[in-house]
């Protein structure tokens, strides 16, 4: 499988999903969208994958490079390909699609249970997502359920955490790939997003002290990549 990915800032790789695309068989590349990148052919790859930002979807006019990549989503959705988007690639994705992005009710960062959704079980994915489940998350903004996508669930901070459309479209407003590594880089470079006093602001501390949860949401990552493998384009 050929997988391309598209990252917003240094600081937010791929985390648990970078050994996934290691694998044997396949190819990786990564394109770091601030730099502008010369954006491949959809021919040239299998499968795309949108990471996160503190960025917004709306940023167009201070983020000179934001309406290229946005292009290039839309493309890539049109040609038929596997995507995979997580928290502002989720929103990316959900816009390209015609649905509404905008500020949440409340910032959502931290470890936080997302209750699936029962449409979720028509999806993809379905199978994979336990009823109830701990995920990762760090948004301030969310979005409406694309037209004919499948809702995959909801906390009590957000009632839109992800959505499947036609089995190769997958958006996840949470994160299931973030390792200790990978939070702590959040941790250090949006530190600000912590001074919000919110009911749904875990401190730092909180974050990172159980490594099972990494362990927990990365293994439901696996299951969820296997399963893209198994339909790519």
């Amino acid at each position: 499988m050929r997988t391309i990915s598209i990252h917003h800032v240094p600081f937010e790789g791929l985390g648990s999903i970078e050994t996934l695309v290691g694998g044997k068989n396949h190819t990786y590349t990564r394109l770091d969208a601030w730099t502008n990148p010369t954006y491949p052919e959809t021919e040239t790859f299998d499968t795309l994958i949108i990471m996160g930002g503190p960025m917004s979807v709306g940023d167009t006019e201070s983020l000179s490079w934001l309406p290229r990549e946005k292009s290039f989503i839309k493309k890539s959705i049109a040609s038929g390909k596997m995507i995979l988007g997580i928290c502002l690639g989720a929103q990316l994705i959900a816009e390209a699609l015609g649905a509404r992005v905008k500020k949440g009710p409340m910032k959502e960062i931290g470890w936080f249970e997302v209750t699936k959704h029962p449409r979720a079980d028509e999806s993809i994915i379905g199978s994979l997502i336990p009823g109830k489940f701990e995920a990762f998350h760090w948004h301030g903004e969310t979005f409406d359920i694309p037209a004919g996508a499948l809702p995959i669930g909801s906390s009590e901070a957000c009632n839109n955490q992800g959505f499947v459309l036609d089995d190769r479209i997958i958006s996840l407003q949470f994160h299931l790939e973030t390792t200790p590594e990978t939070a702590g880089a959040l941790i250090k470079n949006c530190s600000s997003d912590l001074n919000d006093d919110g009911d749904f602001v875990q401190d730092a501390a909180e974050m990172v002290k159980d490594p099972d949860r990494f362990y927990q949401i990365n293994r439901l990552m696996r299951r969820i990549w296997v399963e893209m493998e198994k339909i790519k384009p």
